[in-house]
């Protein structure tokens, strides 16, 4: 009966996609707003007596069962949501919803952590919302993920499906994303009466894009972070990678297309760790922060083409080594500078960006996939292996940019995966990856 929902579900995706996809070619003219019906749903404010400090990491806070939806549409397919205690990128406790669909099979011993690449600053537009059946522009994106998630299913995995960035939408927030998707796990096995799982089910990680973000710093900071977590982690899979942002904003500086990442990520920034960016915008940078404060990276892509950071800021931060809280933060953003994942890795990256209109290539950055740089992701791939990790499987796809790298990496992946699960031995590129960047931190410089 389940195998029939998942069918179910996997027509009602097709159907959905194909209904909905010159709607939403059409609605990203106007910028996202926050959803009133997302904003007034009561599961996702943590209400208890006591202080949500005094929860352990991953403690479930709330759960319910419910419907999942494609675009808004119910399928037969249930979904189990967990109010869970987490850790915002500032280090304070906060509570975040994670969606878990369970394996066909009833088999409690494999889960795939799904990240998604919803990359928004609305947080109406996570995955959760998209499931309970809230429709939303961003969410748009999040529902087009379930031509990854069935096949997962159809394989048996039960699947975890965490809304990375959190409650406040900090977009790009790499160590707050870890701390979502490592408590998020802790959550879904911790609760093996409603989800299946226990102490004992086996994790891969899987994201693309922006959920390569939340992929590469969960397995990272699994091992200090969630001990027991990474214990059982099979392996993480990623492709598209951010690695380190600062490279990224002169990579996309100027471009047709992904220009509009440049406000977005001075928003999340901004947001995710508190600084009070606007005093340092031009009164156009301004205008575009407020426009942008709420929206997806459907209201953002194509929509400034040849935005530049000068263009943004005010003249004395043209360059933006010159804005040391920004740099600062930046830093941290870093996937360079966090440790070594202690798990078997499978990276992938596209190489022709200018299919995507960004023709850049900056001296010391080079050329990427058109919003993520391939010299940042061959240089992690190669300090994995030269920190002690060897069982790290390299892929760049020189001729395909951002969004056609995500089918060929997705196929890949998820064979990858199935081999981990199945105790192959991880396949290694190590000593064949050619050379990459430099990732050492930003330095901040003195303004003028």
């Amino acid at each position: 009966m389940r195998k029939n929902a998942i069918r179910y579900l996997a027509t009602a995706v097709v159907a959905a996609l194909a209904a909905t996809a010159t709607p939403a070619a059409t609605a990203v003219a106007a910028p996202s707003a926050p959803s009133k019906a997302a904003a007034t749903d009561a599961f996702y404010t943590y209400d208890g007596s006591e202080p949500l400090s005094s929860y352990a990491l991953g403690a479930v806070l709330k759960k319910r069962t419910l419907t999942y939806h494609v675009v808004g549409i119910p399928t037969p397919v249930k979904a189990v949501q967990l109010l869970y205690r987490t850790t915002d990128a500032q280090g304070r406790p906060a509570a975040n919803v994670t969606t878990v669909v369970r394996s066909l099979r009833g088999d409690s011993s494999m889960a795939v952590s799904y990240q998604s690449y919803y990359d928004s600053l609305n947080p109406a537009d996570g995955p959760s919302r998209a499931v309970a059946g809230d429709v939303t522009l961003g969410g748009v994106t999040t529902d087009s993920e379930n031509l990854f998630l069935v096949p997962l299913l159809l394989q048996g995995y039960n699947v975890i499906i965490p809304d990375t960035e959190g409650q406040s939408a900090d977009f790009a927030a790499g160590p707050e994303y870890a701390a979502n998707t490592l408590d998020s796990i802790r959550a879904a096995t911790g609760s093996s009466a409603d989800t299946g799982m226990n102490s004992d089910t086996r994790v891969g990680l899987l994201g693309y894009s922006g959920g390569s973000i939340a992929t590469g710093w969960a397995a990272a900071l699994a091992p200090s972070y969630a001990p027991e977590v990474n214990e059982r982690l099979v392996g993480f899979a990623e492709g598209g990678l951010l690695v380190d942002p600062a490279h990224n904003l002169k990579y996309v500086d100027g471009s047709l297309v992904w220009s509009g990442v440049i406000p977005m990520s001075i928003i999340g920034v901004d947001r995710a760790y508190g600084i009070g960016l606007k005093p340092y915008l031009s009164s156009y940078g301004l205008e575009v922060y407020n426009k942008l404060e709420h929206g997806s990276l459907l209201d953002a892509l194509g929509h400034y083409p040849g935005l530049t950071w000068k263009k943004m800021m005010k003249p004395q931060y043209a360059d933006p080594n010159a804005l040391r809280p920004f740099v600062e933060a930046v830093n941290k953003m870093n996937l360079g500078s966090a440790p070594t994942p202690t798990v078997p890795g499978f990276i992938a990256q596209g190489g022709q960006g200018v299919t995507e209109g960004t023709f850049n290539s900056p001296a010391g950055i080079g050329s990427g996939d058109g919003v993520m740089v391939a010299g940042d992701v061959r240089a992690l791939a190669r300090q994995y292996c030269s920190t002690g990790n060897e069982s790290i499987k390299f892929q760049q796809y020189d001729l395909l940019s951002h969004v056609p790298t995500a089918v060929a990496w997705a196929s890949g992946a998820m064979g990858w995966l199935r081999d981990r699960f199945a105790d192959r031995t991880a396949p290694s590129d190590c000593g064949h990856i050619p050379a990459g960047n430099s990732l050492t931190p930003e330095t901040p410089t003195p303004t003028p």
